[in-house]
């Protein structure tokens, strides 16, 4: 229900369920799951060892590395957006993207576009090294 529900155009067989059930036989599953969700809505604490991290990463620190960011177009959770209402996040190289016909997991609905927004950050990554490179020499005064 969830699947249909968040990538309702992702056409998963029985054999992608029958493998992702999998997981329902761990005796935690249901105690990771809950506890996952209600530690997201603020309900649940987290992990001790952890939450020095999620303090700085709650401040929401400038994400400062080059970035592909992607948003399905069919996701149930969360409508694709033109990626301004979070542009102000990244000081670093950005691209954003609506991917069509994916929804909330893009990495199986979409892979070539996933697989490409990989490779992109590589690109952005040795664009701005060479920029860098460039900026950092002093010019010649003599």
């Amino acid at each position: 229900m969830i699947w249909r529900r968040n990538s309702h155009e992702w056409q998963f067989s029985d054999h992608d369920l029958e493998r992702a059930a999998q997981a329902f036989a761990n005796p935690d599953y249901t105690d990771v799951v809950l506890h996952s969700y209600r530690h997201r809505l603020g309900f649940a604490p987290g992990a001790e060892e952890y939450a020095g991290l999620e303090a700085r990463l709650a401040e929401l620190p400038a994400i400062t590395v080059p970035a592909v960011t992607l948003d399905g177009t069919v996701d149930g959770n969360f409508p694709a957006t033109d990626g301004s209402s979070t542009a102000r996040h990244f000081t670093g190289p950005r691209l954003h993207r609506k991917v069509a016909g994916a929804g909330h997991n893009l990495p199986q609905e979409r892979p070539e576009a996933f697989a490409a927004a990989v490779r992109d950050v590589r690109v952005l990554r040795q664009e701005n090294a060479s920029h860098d490179r460039l900026a950092g020499r002093r010019q010649d005064t003599t």
